[in-house]
Parts: C-alpha cells; structure tokens; sequence
C-alpha cells in the first residue's frame, strides 16, 4: 500500500508538470475583438503584468508610428515613439521591415527578415499584439502593420482605437529611449498568400474592367480625391495621380471620426460602404499608393463584418525570393 501510494506520488508529478505547461500555452487571452478600445487594452495589460522571470505569453502594444514622406514637420515613427508611447510597447519600423530589393516603398519582406525583426522586438509567437498609432494621427499605418502580422500568421493581432484616446483619457504613458528588449526565438513563418493581390493580376484585372465575362471586382482606393482623379500631385516625386479602371474612390478619412480620428461603429461603416454602391457579395481589393491607408479600408471591412473575409484583398506585394 505504501508502495503504491509512493509509486502514484511519483508517476504524478510529470503529469502535472505537463498540466501546467499546456495551461501556460492554452491560457484565455485577454482580448477577443480584433479593434480594441483603450480602456480595454489598460485592463489586459493590467491582467499580463511584464516579469522578466516569467515565459507566459504576453499582451505587448506595438507602436507603429509612420509619417509621409512629405510631412511638413519632418516628423518620424521612431522621433514619435520615443516621445509618448504605452508603457513596455515596441517599435515596429514599417520603413525598415519591408523589401529592401525592391524599387517601391513597403512592400512586405522575406519570411526570413519579419522574423528576425520580431525577434528583436522581443516578440514570440504566442505573444498578444496590439498595434497602435502616434498620437497625432489617431489612425493611419497601424492596420498596416496589423495587417502584415497577419499576412506572416501571427495568431493573436489586435488594433488600438486608438493611442490619440489612451492619452486624452489620462492613461499611463512612457517617454524617452525606451528599453531594449530581450531578443527571442521567432519561427520563420508561411507567408498567407490569399491576403495579397500581386502587381500583374492588378494589371490583369485594369485591363480587363468593363470587358464582356469579366469577374466583377470591386476596387476600393483610400488615397484622396484629388490624388485619385489626378488632379492633386502624389506625395513622391515622379509618380503620376489617376487611378485604375473602375475603382472607387474611398478616401480613408471617411472611416474615422473627424474629432478623434477613431475607426467610426460598425453600423457607420457600413453606411459609408453602402454609400459607395459596394456589393458585399462580391469581392473587394483594397489599394492606395504604397500600401498603408489602404489596411484602413481592410480594417473598416473587416470590423464592419462586411463582404466574406475570403474575398477581401490588399494590394501589395512581397520579394519574390520566397515564391
């Protein structure tokens, strides 16, 4: 009997060592919607306390602070995350995490260069991200970058809505070189091709606009107005204004509201979508010039639960290394 009952002590102690790793890695995250209010984020970062003892999956804000090359303050993402950002975030630098080799700005990187740059984040795969703005700007490139993590299959990526709220409603914020990060393992991950309309079916599908059997495929293009009737200059020297064959013209500004420059409700977007004469049974492509405003038009479709999530696509596109 005694033996038993030592033998069952024995036996039983890799079971619950196995027991509490499989509930570090299946533990209920902290956020379930993908945009997510300040006020929220607070609460889930309040829940995964930073210890640099512990391996537990984390909730990590991701600053994704970018400018226009024209901006006339000459203002910079990394200048605006040293600034005034969430306290422990990351800088994710869009202009350095992209392909190098490739003669247009942003086009996404190799499999290769995103993990490393996630790994010098201090970022793992089971890690909570949520990406956020400068304050400035309310909402600009970071569904782009939450679009990218995405792209490259991380699991858990959520956007801010937005940094310009968490500091008007006095939320805690950090300033000056922020530390460096720990640098972790970060598999090399697939790259999710569906996500993607490359440069040559753009051209097919412009070519092919009004022609007799053509599928009908809605483009959606986020730049403004002027840039897209060609009547405005584009922010970078040498590119013509216009816009492709039956495109829509959907200025990312009309998602946002005007005063916090927040993503509007759900029932608001789909107002605004509807209001362009948009079918949500058929698929939409979203563009605008290097590929950053137009994830605002991804984001709105995709929190407004608008059009089948298999039919929305993003032009951009990725080194042709990994093909």
């Amino acid at each position: 009997m005694a033996l038993g009952n030592l033998l069952a002590r024995v036996s039983t102690r890799p079971l619950a060592a196995r027991a509490c790793r499989m509930s570090t890695q299946s533990r209920s995250y902290a956020l379930s919607s993908y945009v997510v209010s300040p006020k929220e984020l607070e609460e889930a970062l309040n829940k995964n306390a930073p210890s640099p003892i512990s391996t537990d999956p984390k909730v990590i804000p991701i600053c994704a602070a970018w400018f226009m090359p024209n901006d006339p303050e000459k203002r910079t993402g990394i200048e605006a995350f040293k600034k005034k950002r969430i306290p422990n975030a990351r800088f994710f630098d869009i202009d350095g995490v992209k392909d190098h080799e490739s003669p247009y700005p942003h086009m996404l990187p190799t499999c290769d260069l995103f993990a490393e740059a996630m790994a010098k984040m201090g970022v793992t795969k089971h890690d909570e991200l949520v990406v956020y703005d400068a304050e400035e700007l309310g909402l600009f490139s970071a569904p782009r970058v939450a679009w990218t993590l995405r792209v490259y299959g991380h699991p858990r990526v959520h956007v801010l809505n937005n940094f310009k709220l968490w500091v008007e409603q006095g939320l805690p914020v950090e300033t000056g070189p922020p530390l460096i990060p720990n640098i972790t393992t970060y598999k090399v991950p697939t790259y999710n091709t569906d996500m993607v309309v490359k440069y040559a079916e753009m051209k097919t599908i412009g070519y092919d606009y009004g022609k007799e059997g053509a599928e009908e495929i809605q483009i959606l293009d986020a730049r403004s107005k002027g840039r897209w009737e060609g009547t405005e200059p584009e922010p970078r020297p040498g590119l013509r204004s216009g816009h492709m064959p039956g495109s829509t013209n959907l200025p990312f500004q009309e998602l946002l509201d005007p005063k916090t420059k927040a993503l509007l409700p759900p029932e608001e977007l789909k107002k605004v979508f509807v209001s362009k004469n948009l079918d949500p049974a058929k698929p939409i492509i979203a563009s605008c010039g290097t590929g950053v405003t137009a994830a605002i038009i991804e984001l709105g479709l995709k929190e407004a639960r608008f059009g089948s999530e298999d039919d929305r696509r993003f032009t951009n596109k990725r080194s042709d290394k990994d093909e």
